[in-house]
């Protein structure tokens, strides 16, 4: 049975309030974030949603097929985040290969890049971000899916 608000918290909560909510709502499936937390005037709000372990099934699952773009994605995540040809994500986002669908991929395993040249886009806030390369070298791995939601400090490529 779900509890009755008191009438000092109902005297809180508007329609304004019911807006707000609705707009992280749709913030979070925009983005694939999982939850948003702000606090205004007051009043704390945290709009979550739930991510359950089966749902992320097939998403693991589908990594074997990419296995020849990610050779070494079946590692420790953590142990490639500390590799020194990692370049990790500046931001939360959604990580695309190609400027735009169905184009040539900015990169492939094995191409040759050079200082600041276009990785990858992270799409965050519906604003493109071009990710460039910090260092020449061969890109050894690619570690994230076209479409993949990734986090900051998420490593997203191994330039060796």
């Amino acid at each position: 049975m779900a509890r009755q608000p008191d009438d000092k918290s109902a005297a809180k909560f508007s329609s304004d309030d019911s807006a707000l909510i609705r707009e992280l709502a749709m913030l979070l499936d925009e983005t694939s974030l999982t939850e948003i937390e702000i606090e205004r005037a007051g009043l704390r709000l945290r709009v979550a949603r739930n991510v359950s372990i089966a749902a992320a099934m097939p998403t693991h699952m589908a990594a074997p097929a990419a296995a020849p773009v990610t050779p070494a994605a079946a590692g420790a995540p953590a142990d490639l985040s500390k590799h020194p040809g990692a370049v990790t994500s500046p931001m939360v986002g959604t990580a695309y290969w190609a400027p735009e669908p169905g184009a040539k991929p900015f990169i492939d395993v094995g191409t040759r890049v050079s200082v600041g040249q276009t990785l990858l886009i992270i799409e965050a806030m519906k604003t493109m971000n071009q990710i460039p390369s910090p260092r020449a070298g061969i890109v050894a791995q690619i570690l994230v899916e076209d479409g993949q939601p990734v986090e900051f400090g998420e490593p997203l490529v191994i330039i060796e």
